[in-house]
């Protein structure tokens, strides 16, 4: 988190061009993503700008959704997803449990920590999204704790994304039923006050910013990007911490179009596609390109620390314990 805030000399797409102007990679290419629709539109101009001669086709929905369509091709033996670029490791550790992705040893990852990549290369994280508080500057509480949440006074204001569709809630959730200030006593009490679960992020954001529900837990550029242009949202990362996850990118092992994903990798681990992540108002994986606008010098995020391996193992049963509790 402690990066220095520079100049961009290029704007990502100019900047793509000119670094990848002899690529001459052709064909179509397969990508999956969750990003949101506007984002994954941006991804993929800028791949193109860099392999013209590169068809993409899109499938974009929540990561859980993809997980869950991949199954079915895979049972079906026809997988179609090329490269992934989808929200937490933990999916990317299942899939890769499963024999699903193909190692890339020769991705350039100079200047990203160890911590952003796995150690067998067979996935890349491309951006560092927290999840923390949102809510209407009209709300009547000012919310600074996770543990504020559960309090009476929230009762019938709190909306969160469902870790059925949303691969940072499923992230969230297992990391905090795990956890023992949190555990599964800290959802009890959100669902006591009747806090309501939907869809996605995105839906969060509606809700806080339109006055429907006062407060959200919602991933950090959404919030932070829609208070810029003028939505009356305030966001908090509260200071016990806050959970993260890094948008990776990965081949797959089934990818009809190898060279081609191992393009849109590159791309995305490139300081133009790292400068595209931050020209959309991500904190990028890569420091030295920079830091969003919307995170002023001087502040400290506290990222919390789960244990992957051991949310892999229960993240399904944990989803299927919350849809239980708050209905799928």
């Amino acid at each position: 988190m402690k990066t220095a805030l520079v100049r961009l000399l290029a704007g990502p797409l100019a900047l793509a061009a000119t670094l990848f102007a002899s690529a001459s990679f052709a064909g179509s290419l397969t990508l999956y993503t969750s990003q949101p629709e506007a984002d994954a539109a941006k991804t993929v101009e800028a791949f193109k700008k860099a392999y013209p001669d590169v068809e993409v086709n899109i499938y974009r929905s929540g990561t859980s959704d993809i997980l869950t369509k991949m199954a079915a091709e895979f049972a079906a033996g026809s997988p179609q997803a090329d490269v992934l670029l989808i929200a937490d490791a933990v999916s990317m550790e299942l899939l890769k449990k499963d024999d699903r992705l193909m190692a890339y040893p020769e991705a350039k990852l100079d200047g990203f920590d160890a911590t952003a990549y796995d150690k067998d290369k067979t996935y890349f994280g491309s951006k560092l999204i927290t999840t923390g508080i949102a809510y209407n500057t009209a709300a009547a509480e000012k919310p600074a704790h996770w543990a504020d949440l559960a309090k009476p006074e929230y009762k019938d204001g709190l909306v969160m994304p469902s870790p059925l569709y949303s691969g940072a809630a499923a992230y969230l959730l297992s990391g905090f039923a795990g956890d023992s200030t949190y555990g599964w006593d800290f959802f009890q009490k959100l669902k006591d006050n009747n806090t309501v679960s939907v869809r996605g992020n995105g839906a969060v954001l509606k809700s806080v910013a339109s006055g429907e529900k006062p407060y959200g837990i919602l991933v950090d550029f959404m919030a932070m990007n829609a208070k810029a242009k003028g939505s009356p949202v305030e966001f908090v990362f509260p200071e016990e911490g806050v959970p993260a996850v890094t948008e990776p990118v990965a081949i797959m092992k089934s990818a009809k179009n190898v060279e081609g994903a191992k393009a849109f990798v590159d791309f995305i681990l490139s300081d133009a596609g790292q400068k595209l992540a931050l020209d959309m108002g991500y904190l990028p994986a890569k420091a030295s390109v920079g830091r969003p606008a919307w995170l002023p010098e001087g502040v400290t995020v506290k990222v919390m620390t789960f244990d992957t391996k051991a949310i892999v193992e229960k993240t399904e049963a944990d989803k299927a314990k919350f849809s239980e509790l708050f209905g799928g």
